[in-house]
């Protein structure tokens, strides 16, 4: 609500820049490049707000995870072999602290959806988040039946697709 108190509405001094809400401004042809703009235009503040969210708690369990890789003896062991600290924790440290990250993030793709339910609904902007919203106030229950299907089925497939990126960052578990 801030982001579009402040920057579409405008407020502290700020001029409102971005649209309140909606996909596209209303007569503009969205099949052409200049509707691909406009609806660009239009997707700047949701996305910013999704993004804002998450990315402090990825940066969070980043940080914490390279601060418990950096006491381990591996990599003391490849700094007594020469290795300057920047490739150690470029080659060493990084992959390993990577994994918490990658499960953090493919876990809260369910909240990112709670999340797109918010920021659907609060910019105006058509999808399954709005659509969620509209079936709760209905009440349409076979509607919301089939979309939390669809949302368990999303997160189920991305869990995989995480288990699987597993074997591309972590060597041992190839084995």
């Amino acid at each position: 609500m801030m982001l579009l108190i402040v920057f579409s509405v405008g407020a502290f001094g700020i001029p409102g820049m971005f649209p309140v809400g909606g996909i596209s401004t209303p007569g503009v042809n969205t099949s052409s490049p200049m509707g691909w703009l406009n609806v660009l235009w239009h997707l700047v503040l949701p996305c910013t707000t999704l993004v804002l969210i998450y990315l402090a708690d990825y940066a969070l369990v980043m940080r914490s995870s390279l601060i418990d890789e950096r006491k381990q003896e591996y990599l003391t062991l490849a700094r007594a072999k020469g290795l300057r600290d920047a490739m150690v924790r470029k080659r060493h440290a990084v992959p390993n602290a990577l994994l918490p990250t990658v499960t953090l993030i493919f876990l809260s793709l369910g909240f990112v959806v709670t999340g797109a339910i918010t920021v659907e609904t609060v910019f105006s902007w058509p999808g399954l988040g709005l659509l969620t919203y509209e079936a709760l106030r209905g009440p349409d229950i076979p509607l919301l039946q089939a979309i939390f299907l669809m949302f368990s089925i999303a997160v189920i497939i991305a869990n995989l697709i995480a288990e699987l990126l597993y074997v591309v960052f972590d060597p041992r578990v190839r084995s």
